[in-house]
């Protein structure tokens, strides 16, 4: 039941629902999720940590990057199933659609000439 705990808990917080949501159209770093979602670094970053204890979101380094990316649910199976089924639910979402179409003008590089 504990896994079950940490999954729901994790999807309780909006920001946290959100990031998942841009996170299952492709591979971000903190400072692309910074700037899709409008929140400071470290909320980001706790955010994600929290989403990565729960099996949700995993994340690898490339180079000074890391990068982060929906988990494939190997660790929780109460993650894969609710990663699953974000894939379709909230598509209609004006939230998430007005954050899929931000998500294509946002790219790490032009962030740091910022």
């Amino acid at each position: 039941m504990r896994d079950f705990i940490k999954v729901m808990k994790a999807l309780s917080d909006p920001s946290r629902v959100k990031m998942v949501k841009v996170l299952q159209r492709r591979e971000l770093c903190v400072c692309e999720i910074q700037e899709a979602l409008g929140l400071a670094q470290s909320t980001v970053s706790k955010h994600l940590k929290i989403l990565e204890e729960a099996g949700l979101v995993d994340f690898y380094k490339d180079g000074l990057w890391v990068n982060y990316r929906l988990a494939d649910g190997a660790r929780n199976p109460y993650a894969a199933e609710l990663i699953g089924k974000l894939r379709q639910w909230l598509e209609d979402d004006a939230d998430i659609s007005a954050l899929a179409a931000r998500l294509d003008g946002i790219d790490r590089k032009t962030i740091l000439r910022n």
